[in-house]
């Protein structure tokens, strides 16, 4: 099955909308093994749309639509699927009462526009939304579909996920392709491409590197005439990157660090006091994000300056001699943050723009700590980056170097 995904929305060309809905709608059909060949945006023009839907049915076994089907004037998806096969619109009774019901629902009354989410084409079924107004269409005629769904996200991910996956399944036959994601910190991705160098000469399963803002994920991807296979295939890729690599794999697919580490720290029982400076608190949400990482998580002390520092404890000599951008401080640091909040173990970070200029650029540093049982460890890594993105980096930094300290006490 040969397949193309159509983004509609004027805010979508003009910049002022970014689509997440087309690379999600991309990688859920490679799963199903359903290939993808184009992937456009069309503004809301309903003649321009119709063009764009001409052109798809004469190329493709499946569009994929996302966006155009709300009750406004500009919302015009409907109309340029009936213009395009020469069919009317009827409103259906049985879909404008379900409409109404959802408006009765939430105590109003439903606006007669809306109306027009009620219609549909002789070729075309519904697709139920049970969190939004706009019903899906499943058109299916002369051996190709068309799938149009809301493009505001949380809406068209359930109605994919629960309502069209399956039937393309179906529809597309033997074959599947199956991916997962290894996610990798503390090294770069050069150096992981050149480890994993002779993985990636295959073409089935085939390997991939990229990086991203988490770190870097390989993805591994088989294809195979069922699920079970091409499992199989992907976890024994899977397990040789996981011994060339080691513990520098942190995660799998939609894992975060901030998962991994409230997982050891559970499984540890080990409890947690932060103390953070210049990051604002992004560590301590960080790792407030995992349930576990929460429940483990005692407390944190944001201090944005050198004043706040001495009240928690770290000495003002200490600053003075190292300056707060040293591993010394940030030890300093993480013992205070053990000691005020009694916990097991104190996570610190601190982070800033140093030094001049290095080939018109500046450039930051970011130094973390943790103090335990074993005593302190600390890490310093500079970058080449902008204040905003050094906070981020500085807090996976902290993440990880806590992360590999567990897993040292914490072996399985």
């Amino acid at each position: 099955m040969k397949s193309e995904i159509m983004s509609v929305g004027t805010e979508l060309l003009l910049g002022q909308l970014v689509d997440t809905n087309a690379p999600y709608l991309a990688e859920s059909l490679s799963n199903l093994g359903i290939d993808v060949y184009w992937i456009s945006q069309v503004g809301d023009n309903q003649e321009r749309m119709t063009q764009a839907l001409r052109r798809g049915w004469d190329r493709s076994d499946l569009i994929v639509i996302s966006g155009g089907l709300g009750p406004t004037e500009d919302d015009l998806t409907r109309e340029a699927i009936a213009d395009l096969l020469g069919e009317q619109m009827e409103v259906k009774p049985d879909l404008e009462a379900e409409l109404r019901a959802f408006f009765v629902r939430r105590g109003r009354s439903m606006p007669e526009r809306n109306v027009k989410q009620a219609t549909l084409i002789p070729s075309a079924q519904a697709i139920p939304n049970p969190i939004g107004t706009a019903p899906g269409w499943w058109v299916q005629r002369d051996g190709r579909i068309i799938v149009a769904m809301p493009g505001v996200p949380v809406e068209m991910k359930r109605m994919w996920e629960q309502m069209v996956v399956p039937r393309l399944a179906r529809a597309a036959g033997s074959g599947i392709i199956f991916s997962r994601t290894l996610k990798i910190l503390g090294l770069g991705e050069s150096w992981v491409e050149d480890e994993l160098r002779e993985l990636t000469h295959s073409s089935n399963p085939t390997l991939a590197t990229y990086a991203k803002q988490d770190g870097i994920h390989v993805r591994v991807t088989a294809k195979a005439e069922n699920q079970e296979d091409a499992s199989r295939m992907v976890a024994a890729v899977e397990a040789e990157v996981r011994r060339i690599l080691g513990e520098h794999v942190y995660g799998v697919d939609d894992e975060t660090v901030s998962d991994a580490v409230g997982r050891l720290l559970a499984k540890c029982g080990t409890t947690l006091g932060v103390m953070e400076s210049c990051t604002f608190g992004e560590l301590s949400s960080s790792l407030g994000s995992s349930l576990e990482g929460r429940q483990q998580l005692v407390g944190a002390l944001v201090a944005p300056d050198e004043g706040l520092l001495r009240h928690f404890g770290v000495e003002p000599e200490m600053i003075a001699t190292h300056g707060m951008l040293s591993e010394e401080t940030v030890g300093a640091m993480a013992t205070a943050a053990r000691a005020h909040l009694k916990t097991d173990l104190g996570l610190a970070v601190v982070c800033g723009m140093e030094g001049g200029q290095e080939s018109g650029q500046r450039f930051g540093v970011a130094c973390c700590g943790v103090h335990g049982p074993r005593g302190i460890a600390a890490t310093t890594n500079r970058y080449t980056t902008t204040e905003r993105d050094l906070r981020r980096r500085a807090v996976l930094d902290a993440m990880d170097l806590l992360r590999r300290l567990l897993l040292a006490d914490c072996q399985d």
